[in-house]
């Protein structure tokens, strides 16, 4: 990942501008931090190895020092040796070993990596730049010169490709604006150059043919004449399923005739498996229980041994309260066993529901609803009176004005007082 425009204009700040190279490394340090985080360090070390591999991009020392100095500090917590970019710094020794030449960048890897190096983080590059010039005395890098770089895991086939970037040594001639859009072209971008390079291809040569006396040898005759045999069991007749699909669409939409009703529910008892291919989902099951509730309850019902049952059963207890709903409800109660918490959850919300109508008529009509299917479950055993006892009994008590609700206090009280004298 290259840099963008705005973080390439923070590091040029960081390491060109006169107030930074006038700071001391701590400053620097503490600058570079504040607008980078460390997941963000390795592209930023990427971008300067392109600047400091390119000399004429940073021209001066102080500049070099600075952009050195940032690729010490982003891994200064770590050991030197795992520092992905410390073969810079053992190139750079090794250069001035060969040419007998020590520039003030050699002078500072010398400084910052022996053990007192505390004391040049107070200094600014270019306090380093002119200590280095002053100095009489050739830099120490005996410990440098053997510096064991090759800790690294990159495979020898990566560590063999060579950059992309090729300097123009007689093109120098470039003002400071020229200089910026060459930096930004090559370190900003997704095809920026300074993440490209050439690597050689990995050749593995194609291993020889296996030949084995007694291999069998496939022969392709070419005088047979080939007749086709169409398996049987691959042809199925799809197009009930079709049908199906199609009248399952309209039965969302509004009630269906009686005799489709009929072919729809006469098809699932044949193959229930039907329910699985003609598109019908739990998001569905609202709108099929209020247009077509038989058909929807012959789908629950054939689906009584799925592991999908539960998703469907949760989209019913929770769907707006009706008759059609209800109606589904007791039926489905009477012919499949259900988890009671999921039975407990529809009748406390069918409770208030009644109690939360702010139409009196239609509240009447619910409160009418939910007592005969109460009085249903009840007089079928289906639920346990005791454990909705007390919540039951004072829906009964808050609506004893209507016919219903009494029928099912009275009954409320017989199952109690024949539960007591069992007892």
């Amino acid at each position: 990942m290259a840099l963008s425009s705005k973080e390439l204009g923070q590091i040029l700040h960081i390491i060109t501008s006169d107030t930074s190279l006038s700071s001391n490394l701590d400053d620097i340090a503490i600058s570079f931090h504040k607008d980078f985080n460390r997941s963000e360090h390795f592209k930023v070390g990427m971008s300067l190895i392109t600047l400091l591999q390119n000399s004429e991009l940073l021209e001066k020392p102080a500049e070099r020092i600075a952009a050195l100095y940032l690729l010490f500090e982003m891994y200064r917590s770590e050991s030197f040796s795992v520092n992905p970019f410390a073969q810079l710094f053992h190139n750079l020794i090794q250069e001035a070993s060969l040419n007998a030449k020590f520039s003030p960048e050699v002078y500072f890897i010398s400084l910052i990596t022996s053990p007192s190096a505390r004391d040049i983080f107070q200094m600014t590059p270019h306090q380093i730049v002119k200590a280095a010039n002053d100095s009489t005395s050739k830099p120490d890098i005996r410990h440098l010169r053997n510096a064991n770089t090759s800790n690294s895991k990159t495979s020898v086939k990566v560590t063999s490709g060579v950059g992309t970037i090729i300097p123009d040594k007689e093109n120098n001639d470039q003002n400071s604006s020229e200089k910026l859009e060459v930096i930004e072209n090559l370190v900003t971008g997704t095809h920026a150059a300074s993440l490209s390079t050439l690597v050689p291809p990995f050749v593995r040569l194609s291993p020889p043919l296996y030949t084995d006396t007694n291999e069998t040898l496939w022969l392709n005759p070419n005088s047979c004449e080939y007749t086709y045999e169409w398996e049987p069991l691959t042809i199925v007749n799809n197009t009930t399923e079709i049908e199906i699909r199609k009248l399952l669409v309209k039965a969302l939409k509004g009630t269906l005739p009686q005799q489709q009703q009929n072919f729809i529910k006469e098809e699932i008892s044949k193959n229930p498996k039907l329910i699985y291919h003609i598109g019908m989902t739990p998001s569905k099951l609202p709108a099929l229980v209020e247009n077509n509730s038989k058909i929807a309850l012959e789908i629950l019902l054939h689906l009584s041994q799925s592991n999908q049952l539960t998703e469907y059963f949760t989209v019913l207890v929770n769907m707006e309260l009706s008759l059609h709903c209800m109606e589904v409800m007791n039926e489905l109660l009477g012919r499949v066993v259900l988890p009671p918490e999921y039975i407990h959850h529809y009748i406390t919300k069918c409770i208030s529901h009644c109690e939360n109508c702010k139409d009196r008529f239609v509240q009447q009509r619910f409160v009418r609803l939910v007592c005969v299917f109460l009085s249903s479950l009840i007089r079928n055993k289906i639920i346990d009176v005791k454990d909705l006892f007390i919540e039951v009994q004072a829906f009964c008590i808050d609506f004893s004005r209507i016919k219903e609700a009494a029928g099912l206090f009275r009954l409320l009280k017989q199952v109690d007082t024949a539960g007591d004298g069992a007892s």
